[in-house]
């Protein structure tokens, strides 16, 4: 079983006197940014020249500079970028600045795993992952509680790295929830699964497959959006708070008796042999070099994806429905949008 952490293990005393930059201002960096700063750490933001986040930084009291005289200036760099620009950021803005004892971090695998990034050897690389989006992190900071978090060591140059992390973990609230340890190719390859097969890709597909089914059926697609999109999130609601067992003695004896015996027949073993495809492909780094190619010849593909997927007939519905629902809107509002900066 994996080692936990709590925040007992967590000693800011190894962030004393540091420097600590946060790479990047969107979701995830402005949480850490402001976490670590109310957390008593010394913290600044690197941004390329011209950031439109620059004017956030700024007004949430943080110290802005650019980049690479952010990496200059800090003790412990921590990249918040999206994986796509890491490689070429760092190369240009980061790694001239790496002098022995500083500590690289990140809060995915991706780049240090499928070797887009490769740290001195005088440095420490470690991760810290909150398993929530930014908003969230922030959140729950500023209620005294924290989201759980996994953390990694690549490297131990100072043979204090471990030490160091948990601290970033302390410092940025995980520590209240529990950290788990892994490493770098177990939160990358596992991540990577669960958003192609589950998270993102299968729930996405399972979504628009099954209204796709009613409304050809003659149902009409706003009942089909309530009853395949609409309402998962109380599905899942139960299934976060209590598993799967909790969700299924939440709902109906119906439901559940449906669960047992028509869920197999959807998910069935073709589907898990696909499963296992495409964990395959993640495990060769296929996936990844196709990432990394699609990025660099331009996005037409993904470009392309994006645009059509906005206009598949359970978007349209759902903007519609949506408009109804002002406790959306205000939802929406308040978090804080993903990006790149």
């Amino acid at each position: 079983m994996s080692r936990r952490f709590y925040e007992k293990d967590g000693n800011l005393d190894y962030l004393n006197g540091r420097t600590v930059a946060i790479i990047g201002y969107g979701s995830q960096g402005h949480a850490h940014a402001l976490n670590l700063r109310d957390s008593g750490v010394d913290v600044v933001v690197g941004l390329y020249e011209g950031s439109k986040s620059r004017a956030k930084a700024e007004a949430a009291g943080l110290k802005v500079l650019t980049t690479a005289e952010a990496a200059k200036a800090a003790d412990v760099v921590m990249i918040l970028v999206a994986d796509h620009i890491q490689g070429d950021l760092y190369r240009q803005d980061i790694a001239p600045h790496l002098t022995p004892g500083k500590t690289l971090m990140f809060a995915h695998g991706f780049n240090i795993h499928f070797k887009q990034i490769a740290a001195p050897p005088g440095v420490d690389v470690s991760m810290v992952a909150p398993k929530a989006p930014g908003h969230r992190v922030r959140e729950l900071y500023t209620e005294g509680v924290g989201v759980p978090a996994l953390v990694a060591v690549h490297q131990n140059a100072t043979g204090e790295a471990l030490e160091r992390a948990l601290a970033y973990a302390l410092a940025l609230g995980c520590l209240k929830a529990g950290v788990i340890e892994t490493t770098f190719r177990e939160e990358t390859e596992s991540d990577l699964f669960g958003e192609q097969a589950v998270l993102c890709g299968g729930v996405s597909e399972l979504i628009r497959a099954g209204f796709e089914t009613l409304v050809e059926a003659g149902y009409a697609p706003e009942i089909a959006y309530f009853e395949c999109l609409h309402e998962l999130k109380l599905i899942v609601d139960l299934i976060q708070e209590g598993g799967l067992s909790y969700m299924r003695y939440s709902v109906s004896d119906t439901a559940e008796y449906g669960d047992y015996t028509r869920g197999p027949r959807v998910v069935n073993e073709q589907t898990r042999a696909e499963m296992r495809k495409i964990l395959a492909e993640i495990q060769a780094g296929d996936f990844a070099r196709q990432w990394i190619e699609e990025n660099k010849t331009g996005r037409k593909k993904f470009l392309a994806d994006r645009e059509a997927a906005r206009h598949q007939p359970i978007e349209e519905v759902g903007r519609e429905l949506r408009g109804m629902m002002t406790f959306l809107k205000k939802r929406k509002e308040a978090g804080v949008p993903q990006g790149a900066e």
